[in-house]
């Protein structure tokens, strides 16, 4: 038997700081693949900009100073150029790295949705596995949203999903694993399933993450086997499974598995990489002539923190969130065309509770609008957002009203945007910017 589901997340920036304040980069170094590890669930609170990564990345770097070696210079190799003053350690760098590296995943994540837009719901390349697309199947069995597969894993899984909205990294890969590879199932309808419920539900991380596990932007298809899963799960779920004993489908070594699941290990001839029209987001720049003396603030769910610009430029100016009706009943790409959760829309809500905001609820362009008259503002001021959906509902308030959209601090400043084909082609040339924000220097 799994143990008792973990307490659903609360919304809000109280909640956010109790979890930050709460992280151990050195233990979640060495225990972020278990699944009772110190991961540090901030994910929602960065999905909705409750933290920004930037926040996150310096409260590392502060619990990394409290190691007792504050100035103690690192290792000249690593930044030849850079300031000697507040570096760290050799020690104090590897007990940081793996925490600082998952920050980068996010912000590579974040960096591929603004150049791809609707696009990450394509396949970015062939499939791996041998098979045709069309040998997927385009919906979800009901039997796994429902936790019935008989399988004490993927059903204690789909279980908590659905009533708490979160799940622990390897639980999620494990999952879209069984959901592709030994149910044959599209991608997509992974994703739409996982958005449907997380409360970290960001289409980017998400979509390109089960592309990941899929091999359709990857060099492989992710599996495990029965072994991988007990040892990373403490045995939880196989003690008490049915099929234990007999019949799990998990209960081989790799290569049987490989050879089972997979017809070859290359695209079949013929498939062709995806050429996904990209769809721009919002300029993180004001729009021309002078900003709004008297502007209505549109706070939206990338921004729902204190560091939100546009709250930070206009304390005191009147503002609103609208939740998105068409998004909410799934009508958008965001989700791929799957509702949102109550749970989701629960931790919205606890989030705009601490925050100067009113909340209404429809068509977004047409509530701002309705607002702005209603406060006589002379125009609309907003953070940037990665969600291309943000540049649809600009270009609609653009011909009524200017609107202002501000930057927001990011999580590292590269002068050319790298090549994003792969994590490791990013990492290289963001994170050595990133340490030396460490040593006190600018990004580059």
């Amino acid at each position: 038997m799994s143990p008792p589901l973990p307490p659903d997340a609360r919304g809000g920036r109280r909640a956010a700081e109790e979890r930050l304040a709460a992280i151990d980069p050195a233990r979640y170094g060495a225990s972020r693949n278990h699944l009772d590890g110190a991961v540090t669930r901030l994910s929602p609170y960065i999905r909705h900009g409750v933290l920004t990564l930037a926040e996150v990345r310096e409260a590392v770097f502060e619990r990394l100073r409290a190691m007792g070696e504050s100035d103690i210079t690192l290792q000249t190799e690593l930044f030849p150029a850079a300031p000697a003053d507040r570096r760290f350690s050799p020690a104090q760098r590897r007990a940081g790295e793996k925490l600082i590296t998952e920050l980068g995943w996010r912000d590579y994540w974040q960096r591929l949705w603004r150049q791809l837009g609707d696009g990450i719901w394509v396949d970015r390349e062939p499939l791996k596995t041998g098979h045709p697309p069309e040998a997927y199947a385009p919906e979800l069995p009901g039997d796994i949203a429902a936790g019935a597969t008989g399988l004490a894993c993927m059903d204690g899984f789909a279980a908590e999903l659905s009533g708490t909205g979160w799940l622990h990294n390897h639980a999620r890969m494990w999952l879209a694993a069984y959901v592709v590879h030994w149910r044959r199932v599209r991608w997509q309808a992974g994703a739409r399933w996982f958005l449907q419920h997380l409360l970290d539900g960001d289409p980017a991380s998400n979509n390109l993450s089960w592309q990941w596990v899929a091999s359709s932007f990857s060099h492989k298809p992710y599996i495990f086997n029965r072994a991988n899963l007990e040892r990373f799960s403490s045995g939880r779920y196989c003690r008490g499974c049915p099929l234990a004993s007999g019949g799990c489908p998990f209960e081989a070594g790799y290569e049987e598995l490989q050879a089972r699941l997979f017809r070859s290990g290359d695209p079949l001839p013929g498939q062709a990489p995806a050429q996904p029209t990209p769809t721009p987001p919002p300029r993180s720049h004001p729009s021309p002539g002078p900003p709004p003396r008297r502007p209505l603030l549109w706070l939206h769910g990338e921004a729902l923190g204190p560091a939100n610009p546009a709250l930070r430029a206009h304390p005191g100016a009147p503002a609103l969130f609208v939740f998105d009706s068409a998004l909410i009943a799934g009508q958008t790409a965001t989700t791929g065309g799957a509702p949102l959760a109550e749970g989701r829309l629960r931790f919205l809500r606890e989030c705009l509770a601490e925050l100067p905001v009113s909340v209404k609820q429809g068509d977004v362009a047409v509530e701002l609008l309705a607002a702005a008259r209603a406060c006589a503002a002379d125009g609309i001021v907003t953070s940037a957002a990665t969600d291309p959906r943000m540049a649809a509902i600009l270009q609609t308030l653009q011909p009524h009203l200017p609107v202002e959209v501000l930057p927001v601090e990011p999580f590292v400043t590269l002068k050319v945007e790298p090549d994003l084909g792969r994590f490791s082609r990013y990492w290289r040339r963001a994170e050595p910017r990133v340490w030396q924000l460490a040593a006190g220097g600018a990004s580059p």
